[in-house]
């Protein structure tokens, strides 16, 4: 992965040094902070020059780039929109499109002021860390495979020059590098990205922050019971592996938190084989296990005083030999069976038997599952929201709350009795598929629920969010990271 790693403030006056490039950003109203004042003025008032011209409107991710004499030879305005409209996630888009202009006018290091200081709530430890966020995952970019990389401009180098407070820098810092593992996870393709690279990469976790790393093979996953799991991985010769991380920050009698991942490193669909057509996409079919194992390393990295337990059912779905057959019938860990009609719903089985071991092993205040689970939230929500669903009123508007604080934004989904009876089986317990050609996000929910005991649990379903076909202000092209973030929040706002 590529992406800015040295985020640092300046202690002098901003003028003691030169800057190569010095990022502002500027509301439509136009009026400058007393700090940009002062670069106005070093700067033979190039900054009101172009704003009495209205080369710049100051609209939101709009950019203008001056060129001084002062103690920086290029300034780059960058708008904020509307004062009244402004918000963390208008600031997170701010860095982004700070590091992302930056690469453009080929910028390995750049300083910047911290926008939303002086006037605004939107200020303190949180402004500092949404922009650091934005900063960093703005530039991020996937060169792992390019063997020519001299055209590829990286930001390296950061230097906060006004309204850092360095605690949210540490925190934002902290933040992105997760969301950007998470990231690169996704990108790779799935010959690398196996289900044995997550379980390595879970274990590399567990010995940089001291936590407790479980992996079961197939032989072991099948004998505890994990049926639906193993349903799945038959068809397929690379090792699947259920993976388990445990941390323990808070006090010893403090139930845990959970989150578990989707982890189907490449999905045919099985013997119900998908299309040829966009299929290498695939690949990104374990975002929800690159967002848990992000949220982990986030968690360790952040030194949080609670307990979380992480779970990832990871294994590719392939046609082979040995794979499930639409009309079989397996029995997942909780006692359950299952009449698995379509082996493209796999994802809800590897899951169905991971969220039943974590709820009766651990007794999770409660639990949220991440998943690219269902064409169908894309046809609902298309890529600007994840589905939600689940069984507990807070739970569900506490995510709300989080997705509207960090920009990943969720969107509750039903989950009536009249919804659940679309998955019971005339022949089995439940089966993986609900009415045909209705409601197929909430079936996959609704199918869900029957594996999570009494626990407190929400469904995000991210198959619209987890990868972009266009660049976005901190979202460049391709795998999002989603679920990080959202994660953080919310265990920042379930006391």
């Amino acid at each position: 992965m590529a992406f800015l790693n040295d985020v640092s403030i300046q202690s002098g006056k901003w003028d003691s040094e030169s800057h190569e490039l010095l990022v502002l950003g500027v509301f439509e109203d136009k009026k400058l902070t007393d700090f940009q004042t002062s670069v106005d003025e070093s700067s033979g008032g190039v900054i009101a020059r172009a704003l009495d011209s209205d080369d710049f409107d100051g609209k939101s991710n709009n950019t203008l780039a001056l060129y001084s004499e002062g103690p920086s030879r290029r300034i780059l305005l960058t708008g904020l929109g509307k004062r009244k409209e402004f918000s963390l996630d208008k600031l997170r888009q701010a860095g982004g499109t700070a590091s992302s202009s930056a690469a453009g006018m080929k910028a390995k290091i750049f300083s910047a002021e911290v926008p939303g200081r002086e006037d605004l709530d939107v200020s303190g430890p949180a402004a500092s860390g949404a922009f650091v966020e934005g900063l960093i995952l703005g530039s991020y970019k996937f060169l792992d495979y390019k063997s020519d990389r001299e055209d590829e401009t990286v930001v390296e180098k950061v230097t906060l020059v006004n309204g850092a407070v360095r605690s949210g820098v540490e925190k934002g810092q902290s933040i992105a590098e997760a969301v950007c593992l998470s990231r690169d996870l996704a990108a790779h393709p799935s010959n690398v990205a196996t289900p044995t690279r997550l379980a390595k990469e879970a274990q590399k976790i567990a010995d940089e922050f001291g936590m407790k790393c479980t992996v079961w093979g197939r032989s072991e996953f099948t004998k505890m019971g994990m049926g639906a799991f193993a349903s799945v991985a038959k068809g397929t010769d690379e090792p699947p592996k259920f993976i388990l991380l445990e941390y323990n920050g808070g006090p010893k009698n403090q139930r845990p938190v959970a989150f578990v991942g989707k982890g189907i490193t490449f999905d045919t669909g099985g013997i119900s084989i998908k299309p040829s057509k966009s299929m290498d996409e695939m690949k990104f079919d374990m975002c929800g296990a690159a967002a848990v194992l992000g949220v982990m390393r986030a968690i360790g990295k952040l030194d949080l005083k609670k307990n979380v337990v992480m779970a990832i059912a990871a294994t590719e779905n392939m046609p082979g030999g040995h794979a499930t057959k639409p009309g079989d019938i397996v029995k997942a860990y909780n006692g359950k069976t299952i009449e698995i009609l379509n082996t493209d719903a796999e994802g809800r089985l590897v899951l169905a038997d991971a969220l039943a071991y974590v709820s009766e092993t651990y007794n999770p205040r409660y639990m949220v599952n991440f998943a690219t689970l269902t064409g169908a939230v894309v046809v609902a929500l298309g890529h600007n929201a994840s589905g939600i669903m689940g069984n507990n009123e807070r739970l569900i508007s506490r995510l709300k709350e989080a997705g509207e604080a960090t920009g990943e934004r969720v969107w509750e989904f039903p989950l009536w009795d009249v919804y659940c009876e679309d998955v019971k089986s005339k022949i089995a317990d439940v089966k993986n598929i609900g009415a045909p050609m209705q409601s197929g996000s909430i079936a996959g929910g609704a199918f869900l629920k029957e594996f999570v005991g009494d626990t407190p649990w929400a469904h995000v379903d991210i198959a619209g969010t987890a990868w972009w076909d266009k660049t976005r202000p901190y979202i460049p092209g391709g795998p999002s990271g989603v679920g990080v973030r959202l994660s953080l929040e919310l265990l920042n706002l379930m006391r």
